[in-house]
């Protein structure tokens, strides 16, 4: 297929873009201020696209979109947060909704951060949205797809969990204090984590890519959600170090304030249930044996 992907340059379409290469797929990068050849540009905030360029694609991955966990969440930060992710899923599916020639399938990221903080409920992509900021941020964000999906395009919200790799994201910060022997559970250590392999991450996208039966929200997670005390004594294992410094729940909230509250504090017992309806075997089930061959191909 041809396929379009925005936020290559980011943790998962760094690992994306080659990973559709390797299954066939022609794949260009929709960047902002590119420099290599065959990429294109646009620039979400001035609303700038060549749409002559985005004519004929089989399918676009869209990942753009502020990092939410790059500093405090001030108030000046979690509206870059929801607009960088708001705004510029509105116009691109605003601007693939204009083409001559659609792409017929758009799978656009949002996050399990839909859901916001349900301690031990089991979640599908049929449950309802929490009620703090990640949640609104995410309900907002899955509508944006909205010109996409009346144009005909089918539209795969991809509500992804925690995601594992050495090189970014939530384990990557974990890493050195845990390999010093100074890491330890946050909080309770009860609240759930559900997570997901980059390659499994990338597996998921290809195959929601071909599969014409997956539309709307799609949980991307792995199907053993664990507690915090789980991962972290499987995070322990796997560097073989000892997890004794735990960090207590109103010590991660004063140092991060709210980002901590719904980042690392809160509990979401998430369940693909659409992809395993639908046939996707997973590479990475286990978080013991997920963490260690990460880790060990790093």
């Amino acid at each position: 297929m041809k396929i379009l992907v925005t936020g290559a340059r980011g943790l998962v379409g760094s690992f994306l873009v080659p990973y559709l290469q390797n299954q066939g797929h022609k794949v260009t990068r929709l960047v902002r201020n590119s420099a290599q050849s065959g990429d294109i540009s646009w620039d979400p905030e001035s609303k700038k696209i060549d749409k002559l360029k985005l004519e004929g694609f089989d399918g676009v991955i869209h990942l753009a979109g502020d990092n939410i966990a790059s500093g405090r969440w001030t108030e000046a930060k979690k509206a870059e947060i929801k607009r960088s992710r708001v705004e510029g899923t509105r116009f691109l599916c605003e601007t693939l909704a204009s083409l001559e020639r659609p792409p017929s399938v758009l799978i656009s990221a949002s996050a399990i951060g839909y859901y916001g903080d349900r301690c031990n409920e089991i979640l599908t992509e049929s449950s309802t949205p929490g009620d703090n900021f990640l949640a609104d941020v995410c309900q907002e964000w899955e509508l944006a797809t909205s010109p996409a999906e009346s144009k005909g395009i089918r539209v795969a919200k991809l509500r992804i969990g925690v995601v594992l790799s050495p090189k970014g994201g939530a384990l990557n910060k974990m890493l050195p204090p845990f390999k010093m022997g100074a890491g330890g559970r946050i909080g309770s250590g009860k609240q759930y984590i559900s997570w997901i392999a980059l390659e499994d991450l990338a597996g998921i996208a290809d195959f929601v890519l071909r599969t014409n039966a997956i539309k709307g929200p799609v949980n991307a997670v792995a199907p053993n959600a664990v507690t915090n005390d789980q991962f972290t004594a499987a995070l322990g294992a796997a560097l073989k170090r000892p997890t004794i410094f735990p960090v207590p729940g109103f010590a991660a909230h004063l140092l991060l304030g709210e980002m901590a509250d719904e980042l690392l504090l809160s509990s979401a017992l998430v369940k693909p249930e659409k992809l395993l309806a639908n046939g996707y075997q997973f590479k990475h089930e286990d978080i013991r044996s997920a963490l260690v061959q990460i880790l060990n191909a790093a």
